[in-house]
């Protein structure tokens, strides 16, 4: 039976960026009917503004700022069902630790859940091992769940957790050309989904960003869309040292009237693109599931670095110049196939194991307790650090003194802690943009 006393599961996501609270509250929503949806915002330098939670577009019964500790505390209050972890490795692990320190001794507790946002295409034994103990370890596609496997066999570790689903944000009406300039609806739309951590240098960036208007210029008839993911002041999962909007004003020639940087939701976005093109965005994934000509740039090369290199073999390798001359890439299904992004109907059913083994957990009588691979025998040198960073001490307890977000409902306190955090996140964004690359570059003298 579930541990609430209502009839309505009860769900808890811990969120720490913009783009995991979007799948954390997604997966909750697939993986379970009907649910009581609290959601928490791990509190740091990525948690996401109510501009980014509205354009993510879920609502939660509930929604709050929380610190480790104030989640633990909750956690061990709350009865909750299912717990989704949408967060980064390191925030997980501690989290495992953290929960299981919580529900000591307890027969019954909630079924906890965690994955990923997009294409795991770095760090894979890194970020999988963080993850491990949790009940559910949620792969984005057969190829993925066959990778997380091998990487939990290798180290010895119970690989029972690793379930094959898909991204839950896949969806929205197939593409049909018809819609573009032929019919006289609208201009052909081209739309680069750019990233904020690839590539990293200026000189980089700066020639997509280029390409793109160049790509405007020599196509007037098109528009060009650059579509990105945060406005200045705003931070997303990853860091964004040259923001696009600056770069936009040192384009030569200014940029051209059919190209323009836009926001919003990315399935709006694509409810007008004719072809996407990015350098490895998860966005590739969820143009090519519609079935939009889609478009990975070699331009820079295919490097890991890049995270283009997960695209080979999809047929949709391609360089700005090609593109320039008209050319649009055909996908191999077959890979698509192993991407869990084919549109043809399994993806309605890409959740249904994990529905099961969600159902089964809630309907046991006990649960074993959460035993993450990494403990103070397995990983005495590592473990500890990841601890700390979320103020736990190494058998997960939070440390004496952890700050807490205080539950006062008064609206000057409220704007005066917002108004605080936000000079904060802006002296942050400073020297991450503007100090850090003076230092990096000082370096190289």
């Amino acid at each position: 039976m579930p541990a609430s006393s209502s009839n309505r599961p009860r769900v808890a996501v811990l969120a720490d960026s913009d783009t995991r609270w979007k799948w954390g509250a997604l997966t909750a929503n697939r993986l379970v009917s009907d649910i009581q949806f609290d959601g928490y915002l791990l509190r740091g330098r990525a948690t996401p503004t109510p501009r980014q939670l509205d354009e993510v577009g879920v609502r939660a019964d509930s929604l709050r700022e929380a610190t480790a500790a104030d989640f633990l505390r909750a956690m061990g209050r709350e009865p909750y069902d299912l717990v989704v972890l949408a967060c980064v490795g390191g925030a997980v692990q501690a989290m495992l630790h953290g929960l299981a320190r919580a529900w000591h001794g307890r027969e019954k507790r909630p079924v906890v859940v965690t994955g990923y946002v997009g294409v795991v295409y770095e760090k894979l034994a890194d970020g999988l091992l963080l993850r491990h103990g949790a009940d559910l370890v949620l792969a984005n596609s057969r190829h993925d769940a066959d990778r997380f496997r091998d990487v939990y066999e290798g180290v010895g570790a119970d690989s029972g957790s690793v379930t094959e689903t898909a991204l839950p944000f896949l969806g929205g009406a197939p593409y049909k050309e018809s819609g573009c300039k032929e019919s006289g609806d609208r201009p052909y739309t081209v739309t680069f989904a750019a990233q904020p951590s690839v590539p990293v240098s200026r000189a980089d960036r700066g020639y997509l960003l280029r390409r793109a208007a160049g790509h405007a210029r020599r196509h007037p008839d098109r528009e060009v869309l650059v579509k990105l993911r945060s406005k200045p002041g705003e931070h997303t999962t990853h860091i964004e040292e040259l923001p696009y909007q600056k770069l936009a004003t040192k384009v030569p020639g200014g940029m051209p009237a059919n190209c323009r940087l836009v926001y919003g939701h990315m399935g709006e976005v694509l409810d007008r693109t004719d072809l996407l093109v990015t350098v490895s965005s998860t966005a590739a994934l969820e143009s090519l599931h519609r079935r939009i000509p889609t478009a990975v740039l070699t331009d820079l090369g295919i490097r890991e670095v890049l995270g283009n290199h997960h695209f080979l073999g999809s047929g949709c390798l391609a360089s700005w110049e090609e593109l320039d001359a008209g050319h649009r890439p055909e996908p191999d299904p077959r890979w698509l196939s192993r991407q869990g992004v084919a549109a043809d109907g399994p993806y309605e059913t890409a959740f249904d194991e994990a529905r099961a083994r969600v159902a089964g957990l809630l309907a046991a009588d006990r649960l074993p307790p959460i035993k993450p691979y990494y403990t103070p025998a397995t990983a005495p040198g590592y473990l500890p650090g990841i601890l700390a960073r979320h103020h736990l001490d190494t058998q997960g307890e939070p440390l004496p003194g952890a700050s807490a977000v205080s539950e006062e409902t008064g609206s000057l306190r409220r704007v005066v802690r917002s108004a605080v955090r936000d000079v904060a996140r802006g002296a942050y964004r400073h020297g991450v943009q503007r100090v850090a690359p003076v230092i990096r570059r000082m370096g190289e003298l």
